[in-house]
């Protein structure tokens, strides 16, 4: 999972990146000439540096200009990366310019932050949930000491570097209500997740906004009464 894959397969072959992009337009052109509205988000993803980020935008840049003019018409679009690597996250301010928005993969974040694989964490984490080493499954309900640490500069140097940067995550940690309310706390805008965690991500996200509302201000005191209706005993 650390090898030849996201975006090093598009820096090594950029035709393939090239045939995606093409790929993309041309679907979201198609609905669009149906009258649908469209607007793609592309997401670059397990970028290391932002110079990835740079030529892959370009690239999606130059092909989606030519499909808007081989089609005859133009549609809004967006181009953002998936923060995945604790390189990326800790070097956000970087990114933040080149991208419009970040989506923060927790799942690869958590492997390359404690050094797991998924493939074969589960032959020791029972001994280390059992042991106390861990307080709970960092696949299941994010590590916010760590990767949430992470999680948690990027954000905000990103968002000191472009303060309209869209932020959200996606990966299972989307779907556990622990998780959801610290993407809450740390300023992110939404959160994806697997179809049949959905209903469960929805109902913790509306516990969070509810828990975090800020108090009803007080019901302003009534006006005076009119001089006319004020009246003096005696």
């Amino acid at each position: 999972m650390l090898g030849h894959r996201g975006v090093r397969l598009a820096i090594t072959i950029p035709e393939l990146a090239e045939m995606q992009v093409r790929a993309i337009f041309g679907a979201a052109l198609k609905v669009a000439g149906d009258g649908v509205r469209v607007e793609p988000e592309i997401m670059i993803p397990v970028v290391m540096t932002y110079r990835e980020l740079v030529a892959q935008r370009e690239i999606v840049v130059r092909v989606s200009e030519e499909m808007f003019a081989a089609h005859g018409r133009r549609i809004d679009f967006q181009v953002g990366t998936m923060i995945e690597l604790p390189r990326a996250a800790l070097t956000a301010a970087a990114f933040a310019p080149h991208a419009d928005f970040f989506s923060f993969g927790t799942n690869d974040l958590t492997q390359t932050t404690l050094g797991l694989s998924r493939d074969d964490a589960g032959t020791f984490l029972p001994q280390y949930l059992e042991g106390g080493y861990l307080p709970a499954d960092p696949f299941r309900s994010i590590d916010t000491e760590g990767v949430g640490h992470l999680v948690r500069t990027a954000v905000q140097e990103g968002r000191a570097a472009k303060k309209d940067l869209g932020l959200g995550v996606c990966g299972e940690h989307g779907g556990d209500p622990r998780s959801i309310e610290f993407f809450h706390d740390v300023g992110l805008d939404y959160v994806s997740c697997s179809t049949f965690r959905v209903p469960v991500a929805r109902l913790a996200a509306a516990q969070v906004a509810l828990r975090h509302k800020p108090p009803r201000e007080r019901e302003p005191a009534a006006p005076p009464a009119p001089p006319e209706l004020v009246s003096a005993a005696g």
